[in-house]
């Protein structure tokens, strides 16, 4: 069975690994969190293409992935060149989902919900003059709806202020009335699509990227239909982990590791958590 490594700075990447499971891929799944460096979106860009191809080409080598997934928009946007040259297997980022928004869009009005790195992207600039240069794109960018979903997933309450501000900044400003698709531009945000779309003015639709990550990540695995298994879950802040051992091992994962200071990034198994 091929093997897919998932990537992100946090819990985010757990929605595109629910989306593989979902589309009912034979593939085992390793997880990486860089949870030590949340949340990326502030972090700088040198900082970043320095800090995740060499994190992901020190635990390629420990794992031995057959395609790696880049679940992270911010680091997508910024290092995933820079991931690629350093690893010998396929690597699949995330893009936001502007071009399905601006095909799914009656009122010609799209809201883009992302971390304010990916907001003020160049790249993110290209791809909203290639896919929606007909349509108005309104731009919120919001680090506390990341540490909001990394919270829901370690059981704490959801950080309903963080919810209200994000759906304002969206729905508040001129033409926000207009809005009738959401564009999930981060990995976390769809982990909060239920708490996002009930405090909403109105119903719109809620895309994001996990279904077509899926199908990208079986194209480039060769992966055929089957049953996904979770196998490791790997953290930067050990500290952190056992916080969030349950929402992993809910979806199968029973090895935690720990994962160790540049440049070795060394895997540790934490036996207590298994």
């Amino acid at each position: 069975m091929k093997r897919a490594l998932i990537f992100d700075s946090g819990v985010g990447g757990l929605s595109v690994l629910d989306a593989i499971a979902d589309a009912a891929l034979a593939l085992e799944l390793d997880y990486v969190a860089d949870n030590l460096w949340l949340p990326y979106g502030l972090k700088s860009d040198a900082a970043l293409r320095e800090r995740v191809p060499a994190l992901l080409q020190a635990i390629a080598s420990q794992w031995t992935p057959d395609v790696v997934v880049v679940a992270c928009n911010t680091a997508s946007t910024i290092a995933l060149d820079a991931v690629r040259a350093s690893l010998d297997v396929p690597v699949v980022g995330v893009v936001p989902p502007i071009k399905p928004a601006a095909a799914l869009s009656k009122t010609g009005v799209i809201g883009l919900l992302a971390t304010p790195a990916t907001v003020q992207r160049a790249y993110t600039d290209d791809l909203i003059a290639r896919f929606a240069a007909d349509k108005i794109v309104l731009r919120s960018g919001s680090s506390a709806l990341v540490t909001a979903a990394e919270s829901k997933l370690a059981g704490a309450a959801v950080d309903r202020t963080a919810i209200a501000e994000a759906i304002d900044d969206l729905f508040g400003v001129p033409q926000g009335d207009r809005i009738d698709v959401v564009a999930l531009a981060c990995t976390h945000f769809p982990l909060l699509k239920q708490e996002l779309a009930e405090a909403a003015p109105r119903p719109v639709a809620w895309l994001d990227s996990g279904a077509a990550i899926a199908r990208r990540t079986a194209d480039v695995a060769g992966a055929g239909v089957g049953a996904s298994h979770a196998l490791r879950a790997g953290f930067t802040d050990a500290n952190a982990a056992a916080a969030l051992a349950p929402a992993f091992a809910r979806r199968g994962f029973r090895a935690f590791h720990a994962i160790g200071a540049p440049p070795a990034f060394s895997a540790r198994r934490l036996v207590d958590y298994c």
